[in-house]
């Protein structure tokens, strides 16, 4: 059992103790690696580790929990445990962390009129329900109950969002009703209106940020009524976004100096250690003045690459962590190599159209239905009817839909609308269409995960399909989350131009890190002996896709590509290198 109190600094049994942590998402790496990165973490001198916990992969159906494989988070703490870290647990519902719909679960929107992020009682119902599992999970790790956890957060960065202090203290009270008994923090952006909107009592505000300590903590202390200073997300370097240009990357020696001036004044958690990967559909996405959805790998220019590799900002660092505290010998347990598996060409194709009704059973609605009407959270939904009235086409205008829409008229390529685009009317005349398909194909491409329009991010088409100036009715609707592409038929039709499968066969003897390289493709994502790698869109700045070696296996792998745009190259190839723009 120990101790751990926040006075004029942290003290742990007593003895004043600086926390100098790292932020690795468990969720992010596949669990085989953890310890690899838990290892390195221990070796470069932190002695704390950092991790959100997500609503959204811990409860993707309404009452239906997962907290096997890579969402074991219980497993997760006691190896860092083990391994002689300290842990920081941030199970705020929201979590923003370039996150599909900032860890919120999307079955939240199946709700009409759901507020997020306030004191709004449906929305409180449903984390008291999840927090009813989840945190009596985590109560035995607590320091004082024997484990390694210190600090657990309450919301994050709140005063970016809103100013409802009773939804803050609600939520203080709920993690206090069900037995967590740690010292509780909030982090914000060290400016003094978010920290007015974000601070409450009894809860230490801390402060997330990427340059200029001292002002930064100049702020804060105006905040933390004597107590430490601490920055919870000492940002070392970005993320991308599909079309930004290039790889984003920090300043070294700016990092260098401010790593070191905030443990010379207090605390901090480096943000990343290791970013590891936006598996499946779970990136976020941004939006300002147009949508910006995140790229598949979280690389985040951090301490660790994606893969786990040293870096140069490892080793400098490793340095300043030595001028505070004797640095234990640490070994490193696993020996992870990448390879180079060479080119592959496909064995089998076939059309999405085609295999349709074995991936998805439609459901039949008069009007078009958001995803999360029926009960879809992720991947891609197909709208399907019969033009019945239509003698010709003028223009189609999606309402209310998000995020990216692939139209076909007869089975041949219409429009591809992506974000404002469908907004507006589509031009573009088709003659004598009376009497055959029009099928929509929609891409979720990651719901945003920060600020106000958290509460509009219905994915689909949400109101209607206007078509030349009526709304058309009758559609077959098909929910592609694509988590069952074992039931391929790729004896069936293949269509040039059409959205589309493609597999490939990997004879491996040995199973190493390797990087498929999609040069040649359109936009789609990628599968892995069944396991989604991520998304793919050739106007980068991400070219090549990490895959671990412990998705592969000895023997024949199995690796399909689903692309929707009709660009294909005859070949796919994979690298011992990744290439990040």
């Amino acid at each position: 059992m120990g101790r751990f109190e926040i006075k004029d600094k942290f003290y742990l049994d007593g003895e004043p103790f600086k926390v100098i942590s790292g932020s690795f998402h468990y969720f992010r790496t596949v669990k085989e690696y953890w310890q690899d990165r838990l290892e390195k973490l221990l070796a470069m001198g932190c002695n704390t580790v950092e991790t959100y916990i997500l609503w959204n992969v811990h409860e993707p159906k309404k009452g239906c929990f997962e907290f096997d494989g890579m969402k074991d988070v219980v497993g997760f703490v006691r190896l860092a445990q083990k391994l002689g870290l300290y842990v920081i647990l941030r199970p705020s519902p929201y979590i923003c962390a370039e996150w599909e719909f900032g860890g919120l679960p999307a079955w939240l929107l199946a709700e009409d009129g759901m507020r997020l992020r306030v004191n709004y009682a449906p929305y409180m119902k449903h984390i008291r329900e999840y927090y009813s599992v989840l945190l009596p999970m985590l109560t035995p790790l607590l320091l004082d109950n024997g484990g390694p956890v210190i600090m657990m957060q309450i919301e994050n960065e709140y005063g970016y969002f809103a100013t409802d202090s009773s939804y803050l203290n609600a939520m203080k009270d709920i993690m206090t009703e069900y037995g967590i008994t740690c010292p509780f923090i909030t982090s914000d952006g060290p400016y003094r209106e978010s920290m007015n909107a974000g601070c409450i009592d009894g809860v230490l505000p801390t402060g997330n940020f990427g340059s200029k300590t001292q002002e930064r903590f100049d702020v804060l202390k105006d905040y933390t009524k004597g107590g430490p200073l601490m920055c919870a997300e000492f940002w070392v370097g970005w993320f991308d976004h599909w079309g930004n240009g290039g790889h984003m990357k920090g300043n070294l020696e700016e990092n260098v100096r401010d790593f070191d001036k905030m443990l010379e004044l207090g605390n901090a958690n480096i943000y990343m250690f290791e970013g590891g990967t936006n598996f499946g559909f779970m990136n976020g996405s941004n939006y300002y003045d147009e949508l910006t959805p995140d790229v598949t790998s979280y690389d985040y220019d951090a301490v660790l690459t994606e893969d786990g590799q040293l870096t140069e900002k490892y080793r400098r660092f490793k340095e300043v962590i030595a001028k505070y505290r004797d640095i234990p010998d640490a070994k490193f347990s696993m020996d992870i190599k990448r390879r180079a598996y060479g080119r592959l060409k496909a064995d089998g194709k076939v059309s999405l159209f085609s295999v349709i009704d074995d991936l998805s059973e439609p459901v039949f609605s008069i009007y078009t239905q958001s995803m999360e009407k029926l009960g879809q959270s992720y991947g891609y939904i197909l709208y399907h009817s019969t033009l019945d009235t239509e003698e010709n086409i003028e223009r189609i205008k999606l309402w209310k839909a998000n995020d990216r829409a692939n139209i076909f008229i007869d089975g041949k390529h219409y429009a591809t609308l992506y974000d404002r685009e469908l907004l507006e009317e589509c031009k573009n005349t088709v003659s004598d269409v009376r009497g055959k398909d029009i099928d929509i194909l929609v891409e979720n491409m990651g719901r945003v995960n920060f600020g106000p329009y958290l509460e509009l991010q219905r994915k689909g088409i949400d109101h209607c399909v206007q078509i030349n100036g009526h709304m058309h009715n009758n559609w077959k609707q098909y929910t592609l989350p694509l988590d069952n592409v074992e039931k391929l038929d790729f004896n069936k039709e293949y269509i040039e131009g059409t959205p589309a499968f493609f597999r490939f066969e990997l004879e491996v003897d040995e199973c190493e890190d390797t990087f498929l390289d999609f040069s040649g493709w359109g936009k789609g994502c990628v599968f892995v002996n069944g396991f989604n790698i991520g998304r793919f869109w050739k106007i980068g700045p991400q070219r090549r896709l990490y895959i671990p070696a412990p998705l592969l296996r000895k023997g024949k792998n199995e690796i399909i590509i689903f692309e929707t745009d009709g660009e294909r190259a005859d070949h796919i190839t994979l690298c011992d290198e990744p290439e990040l723009g």
